[in-house]
């Protein structure tokens, strides 16, 4: 059974937080701001490659392929669509 997407969505804040040592509060990331856009958090490559691991040792979910990891990471919200969406297909 997988989270409530609004738990799934605090859960990834606070780890884009902890990995990627923010300093904003997790409560202040809007769900759908971009990820890797000046107009969001303003992450860069590096970030992205702590980020796949994040996702993959905290929520268990593989990225394998690069451009489902772009548009998975577009935001948080989409980030936790594509992690539900593995969760319950078993991938």
């Amino acid at each position: 059974m997988s989270e409530a997407p609004q738990d799934l969505k605090v859960r990834i804040k606070k780890m884009l937080v902890e990995r990627l040592k923010l300093e904003v509060d997790p409560a202040a990331i809007e769900d759908d701001a971009p990820l890797f856009s000046e107009q969001g958090l303003g992450l860069d490559s590096i970030d992205a490659l702590e980020l796949v691991l994040g996702v993959e040792q905290e929520l268990g979910v593989r990225i394998d392929d690069e451009e489902v990891g772009s548009k998975a990471f577009a935001s948080v919200s989409a980030l936790a669509a594509f992690v539900d969406e593995r969760i319950q297909s078993g991938v």
